[in-house]
Parts: C-alpha cells; sequence; structure tokens
C-alpha cells in the first residue's frame, strides 16, 4: 500500500482546530501508518493544542487584515508574502498527496500553494455563512465539506458534500446516569436543570443575563441552574455571590466544566453561544437549547447557525442585546414546559449528522489516491 502523507492547515479558535485533529485522528484510525502534518499560525492555539493530541505543527508568521487601521496592512502584506513562501517550503519537504483546510488564516496560503503545486485540497467549512478564507480557496479545492444545507450560495454545487461537523467522541460516549451526572455537580436529580455555558473564557451577556435575575432563579420552583462562568469572570461573580443577603441554593456556579458529557447529561436545557462546534454537539445530543449569538465574530456568523435551527423549530433563540432583560425568565419558562422541550429535542435531533470526522477521513484518502 503506498504513504499516506497529509497536511492539515487552520486554527484560530477551538472551533477550527476541535474538527481538524478529529478529522486527523479519523484517518489515523483509517489508515495507521498515515504521516500527517499540521500548519498552523504563530502564537495561536493551535501551536499549543496539535501538539497535544500528539501532532506535529508548523507555524506561519500570518495574521489577520486591519479593517479599522489601513497602513497596519503593509505589515500584514509582508507577513502574507512569507507565509507563503514558507508553506511552499513545509509542502515540498512533506510531499503531501492532499491537503485539508479548516478555516483560519494558516489555512489560506496553504492550500493556495497546495493547489499551485497540483496537490489536491478538502476544506471543511463549520459554520452556515462561509468564512472568507475557504470562501476564497472554493475555486481551487476538490471537495467542500459542509454542515448545514444551502452552502451553494458560497460554493460550487458540485463541489459540496454535507458531512456536518465533527464534533467530541467524549461527549457522546458518556457512561454515567442522569442522576450520576446530577450528582457530581452536587445538585437534586428530582429537579429540572439548566446549564448556562459561555465557552472556556465565559460569556459577558450570559454572566449578566444570571446576576439580573438571581431573585428569579432562586423563587424558580423544583428548578436548579448550573453556570458556567468561564475563568476570567470567576472571581468577581463569587465575590458578587458572597455580597448577597441570602445565598440562592439553586444555582451551582462554576469557572469551568471539565466533564462536559456529565454537563449535557445532566441539562433539560442548555443557554450557549451558537458556534458551529456547540451546536454539531446539540444536535448529535439532541439538546433543547436556547442560543445567544455572540455579535463579536466575523459576518455575524452565529446568528445564521442558530437561525439555521430556529426555522426549523430546533432551538430557542434570544438576541445578545435582549438577554439581560428575556434570557432567565424565557428558560424558566421554557424547562417548565415539558410539551416544548419533547419538541425542540425532537426537532434538532433530525439536524444531527453522525461520524462526520469518519466521512471527512474517508473522503481526505479517496483525493489522495486520485
Amino acid at each position: 500500500m503506498k504513504e499516506l502523507r497529509v497536511i492539515v492547515s487552520g486554527g484560530g479558535t477551538g472551533g477550527h482546530i476541535f474538527p481538524a485533529i478529529s478529522i486527523a485522528n479519523a484517518i489515523r484510525e483509517l489508515r495507521p501508518d498515515a504521516q500527517i502534518l499540521f500548519v498552523g499560525a504563530e502564537g495561536r492555539m493551535e501551536m499549543q493544542r496539535v501538539p497535544q493530541a500528539g501532532y506535529e505543527i508548523k507555524g506561519l508568521p500570518i495574521m489577520g487584515f486591519d479593517r479599522k487601521n489601513l497602513l497596519k496592512n503593509i505589515n500584514v502584506l509582508y507577513h502574507v508574502w512569507k507565509s507563503q513562501r514558507m508553506a511552499r517550503r513545509i509542502l515540498r519537504e512533506f510531499r503531501p498527496q492532499v491537503a485539508v483546510g479548516v478555516g483560519g488564516y494558516a489555512s489560506g496560503p496553504t492550500l493556495n500553494k497546495a493547489a499551485a503545486m497540483g496537490i489536491p485540497c478538502l476544506i471543511q467549512e463549520q459554520n452556515s455563512y462561509a468564512g472568507v478564507t475557504n470562501k476564497l480557496l472554493a475555486k481551487k479545492a476538490s471537495k467542500i465539506c459542509v454542515a448545514y444545507e444551502g452552502m451553494e450560495r458560497f460554493f460550487p454545487q458540485e463541489k459540496i458534500m454535507l458531512t456536518g461537523n465533527p464534533v467530541r467522541q467524549s461527549l457522546l460516549y458518556y457512561k454515567g446516569t442522569r442522576e450520576e451526572a446530577i450528582a457530581s455537580f452536587g445538585l437534586s436529580p428530582a429537579k429540572r436543570t439548566v446549564l448556562i455555558v459561555g465557552g472556556s473564557l465565559g460569556a459577558r451577556t450570559l454572566n449578566e443575563s444570571v446576576l439580573s435575575h438571581l431573585k428569579d432563579i432562586e423563587q424558580a420552583d423544583g428548578l436548579q441552574f448550573i453556570w458556567q462562568t468561564g475563568k476570567y469572570y470567576y472571581a468577581d461573580i463569587q465575590s458578587r455571590l458572597a455580597s448577597l443577603q441570602s445565598p440562592v441554593p439553586n444555582l451551582k456556579a462554576t469557572d469551568f466544566i471539565s466533564d462536559m458529557g456529565a454537563a449535557y447529561r445532566a441539562a433539560d436545557l442548555v443557554i450557549s453561544r451558537a458556534g458551529a462546534g456547540s451546536i454539531s454537539e446539540f444536535c448529535l445530543l439532541g439538546m433543547p437549547v436556547i442560543l445567544v449569538p455572540s455579535p463579536n465574530v466575523a459576518e455575524d456568523h452565529q446568528t445564521k447557525n442558530a437561525l439555521a435551527l430556529v426555522n426549523k423549530e430546533a432551538a430557542l433563540y434570544v438576541k445578545d442585546a435582549d438577554a439581560k432583560d428575556q434570557l432567565i425568565p424565557l428558560a424558566i419558562s421554557t424547562v417548565s414546559d415539558a410539551q416544548k422541550l419533547s419538541l425542540l429535542h425532537e426537532n434538532i435531533l433530525k439536524m444531527a449528522l453522525p461520524d462526520a470526522a469518519a466521512v471527512i477521513a474517508k473522503e481526505v484518502i479517496k483525493l489522495a489516491k486520485a
């Protein structure tokens, strides 16, 4: 059997890095002999996360364009040029049969050069609104793997393959019961549970929404809340809770949840931002969810991700600007409505695309042989 050599490029956020590592793991499962090299952006998250997952990574000095200060882009253009040269050298030395791009700065120069050298390219787009890098690379790609319908708005129809987003496998294989999951948070199995997650760094809007409605939470009969504040906000929130005249016994605040499998199993309803990776997890797990899209992302793609579910009655949605007033009252009324939870569960499950990483890995191997 001919040896298999694969370049995987992209990153910048967990939403890009996690699918990249999942695809690499799936390639290794199908072809344990595969040589896989990652190419990332210097100083970005992937330079730590990828080696932790057991893969080698090379960094490019690539950076994003500064839309506010155009003069700074002279330096950016130099780094783009330098990254293109470095990418070409990496490709020549590694000699991959196929290149995979997952979005993010580094995938631009890497896949551009790969295509110019006649190496087949596959790109994976996580969001319902295509990122700038992937839109630019689409003309040169052999295959484009997407997670949402209707992506022919951005990409050539004949190249598109609906695969879904790879998700953290550990979430799908949580072995404990709901009772054990709830007990691990020191809460009561007799109560319905709302899980509030704002990502590992937290989300200010979600935190302010909780702090504005502590009385409503305390008075919510038969309900309890697990609140992941994020490490950045935790100390301040702890001191604000400690200053209350009486504690809120049905609210469990924590800076970080290490076992998200247990958290999802414990929850009857989730409140979350609308990142593509999180949404794919909710679909596969059938989680009723209220989405509060972050307004601080390119092209407002989180709102577009959320609306793709809302339009199929598979999720509820609150605008970031309205969350402080509306979010907690909506969560309390929704989690108390068994019929509503059941409808959300059934509809979001219909949108699940399982085995995404394995499906994409098979396409990568197929392209390598082409």
